[in-house]
């Protein structure tokens, strides 16, 4: 990296849209595919379209507690003037009722089912005060699922609901792909996993982001820091080009210590560096050998900014996962937001109600090393980059960014 690059900071800066479209441009979807038993499949894609293995129900059976009838037996019967019918047991012959209940299988010979409630055993007789009709409260075959029926096609992303349908028609294992791998790489030779000095800084950014990787859908392989050296961080990225996706926390500005984007630089390319958004410019993009390398700054906030912006997408793009929107509420601004022009800025806001009115109170606006102003926010809001900001009282969309999905 040039010191006259140092010395001047960034001269231009992405837009996020610009820069979201670069990395998808070198950003495949991998294509390995897993058997998996039900139970571990949640969350997971489906690699191949599903068909019913049986269906659902597999028999015509008594949707009601009471007595299963011949349908013509009841015509005519009423509070005041009931049927008799024989009670019985087995096959329903004509003239007969044999009890079921919820669930039952529906015995041979009967094609509906009276309500307990609308019936009145009487020794070995029955008084049925309400008709019914052929097929009433009977759920027959295949009602919910037949076999053979498609169910779900590839690319579909399974739900605990589809697991419960799936098993109930006969299906115990499914063809989904592999969740995408993702290395997550902490850089920083003022980084300690514990107990740290002065000058010294616990390492959470990796942490972090590794569980967003899997809450997002991946596999994350979280790595042992690395320090500010060339050789090593070469070493670390060129050791996980194995990976869907290699990411990087920590040493992605322009200072003296911020190696990464000259180390991807000379492995492979670097084709964003520095991205209009606030609080996270430091952020920087690259490929190395056909695997994209996202670079994220060292600062906490900004560090979970452009994760949410940058790498929730590559990995939903690399796992063919949907990109869902995050969940929002309106709220009233509790106090005025200030923005830059040209910055999309993420300000973090804690939600209360007022007179049964939702308030968003922003905690801060800037600040991107105050990790607790994420961590005990309720979301934030997003205020466009060809904005000032947001006057008092506005009311604003808060994102659920942090939504497990």
């Amino acid at each position: 990296m040039s010191d006259l690059l140092r010395d001047a900071g960034f001269k231009e800066l992405t837009r996020i849209s610009t820069a979201r479209t670069r990395l998808q441009d070198v950003t495949t979807r991998h294509e390995r595919t897993v058997r998996r038993p039900l139970a571990e499949a949640d969350g997971c894609v489906l690699a191949e379209a599903v068909v019913s293995g049986q269906s659902v129900p597999h028999y015509d059976r008594a949707a009601m507690d009471g007595f299963a009838v011949r349908a013509e037996d009841t015509f005519g019967a009423s509070s005041r003037a009931p049927n008799h019918l024989r009670i019985t047991t087995g096959e329903v012959a004509p003239g007969g009722a044999v009890q079921v209940h919820t669930g039952s299988e529906l015995p041979p010979g009967a094609d509906a089912v009276v309500m307990v409630e609308h019936v009145e055993p009487v020794g070995d007789d029955l008084e049925v005060f309400d008709a019914v009709a052929e097929g009433e409260n009977v759920a027959p075959e295949g009602e919910d699922v037949k076999k053979g029926q498609n169910l779900y096609e590839a690319g579909h992303r399974l739900r605990p609901s589809d697991l419960g349908l799936l098993k109930s028609t006969g299906v115990t294992e499914v063809t989904v792909s592999e969740k995408p791998r993702v290395a997550v790489i902490p850089t920083g030779e003022e980084l300690v996993e514990a107990d740290p000095e002065p000058g010294e800084v616990i390492e959470t950014n990796g942490l972090t982001v590794s569980r967003l990787v899997e809450r997002w859908g991946g596999a994350a392989s979280y790595h042992d820091i690395v320090t500010d050296d060339e050789t090593s961080l070469r070493e670390a990225v060129e050791g996980n080009l194995d990976a869907d996706i290699i990411v990087t926390t920590g040493g992605s500005s322009v200072g003296e210590r911020d190696l990464i984007p000259e180390v991807i630089e000379e492995i492979g390319d670097v084709f964003v560096h520095g991205v209009a958004l606030k609080p996270g410019h430091p952020v920087a993009l690259g490929v190395v050998s056909e695997t994209p390398v996202i670079m994220l700054p060292g600062y906490p906030v900004a560090c979970i900014i452009n994760a949410v912006q940058f790498l929730r997408p590559a990995l939903k793009w690399a796992g063919g996962l949907p990109l869902d929107e995050f969940p929002t509420v309106e709220a009233k601004l509790e106090r005025k937001i200030h923005s830059d022009v040209g910055d999309r800025t993420f300000v973090r806001v804690r939600l209360s109600e007022d007179d049964g009115e939702r308030v968003a109170t922003p905690t801060r606006a800037s600040g991107s090393g105050v990790l607790s102003s994420v961590a005990l926010a309720d979301g934030w809001v997003e205020v466009p980059e060809s904005s000032e900001g947001i006057a008092k009282g506005a009311t604003v969309t808060v994102q659920n960014w942090e939504w497990l999905a």
